[in-house]
């Protein structure tokens, strides 16, 4: 799967600047990347905190990160600051038209459909709108994949108004519970889009 159409919105770690214009020996600022799987410890650290103080449950456990990103790491995304990683999105291919528990753990290579397992943001980066942009970006990024034609997700009620804010339309109750907890599924078309990639720089 060539990601080089969608590289206006990512930039690898170490990319080449201008000489004239970067310092040796500093970090950028802010920058996206896909992840890897040497970035599981730090992924894993911030979902924990995230959700286990929230629900209990973390929606990847530290092995299904590595999974994750080792079969699909162009379906992730990390924002880093100061080389330091903020927020992130792991997502992977499904090939069905609701998520069943298998859309848990199982990446389906000839799916066109992202899964969006999880969104998260360190403590330290909330309530400043990290979460939106980082979401923006990712689906602007998928419209340049030319095997995906949406985004999926399942999330608990009280979040269904930020993802409808992304774009996200409710696609029905999710036939995964997990303990007591339910969830509402979304989806987000990505292909049709052709102004937007025509100005994305896909």
């Amino acid at each position: 799967m060539s990601v080089v159409s969608a590289m206006p919105f990512l930039k690898p770690m170490g990319a080449p600047g201008s000489p004239g214009r970067q310092r040796r020996h500093t970090l950028p600022a802010s920058e996206f990347r896909s992840l890897n799987k040497e970035d599981a410890i730090s992924v894993f650290e911030i979902e924990r905190e995230a959700f286990i103080s929230v629900t209990g449950e973390c929606p990847l456990h530290l092995a299904e990160l590595g999974h994750f990103l080792t079969l699909c790491p162009e379906l992730s995304l990390g924002w880093f600051v100061e080389g330091r990683l903020v927020a992130f999105i792991i997502g992977s291919l499904w090939d069905q038209d609701h998520l069943t528990t298998d859309a848990l753990t199982v990446h389906q290579p000839h799916g066109t459909s992202v899964h969006i397992h999880v969104l998260a943001v360190h403590r330290t980066f909330r309530q400043q709108g990290k979460g939106s942009i980082l979401l923006w970006r990712y689906l602007q990024y998928l419209r340049c994949l030319p095997y995906v034609r949406r985004a999926v997700l399942m999330c608990e009620d009280f979040l269904v108004p930020f993802y409808q804010k992304s774009g996200f339309m409710v696609h029905g109750p999710c036939e995964i519970t997990v303990g007591p907890l339910a969830f509402t599924e979304m989806q987000c078309p990505v292909r049709g889009h052709a102004f937007m990639r025509r100005n994305s720089g896909c």
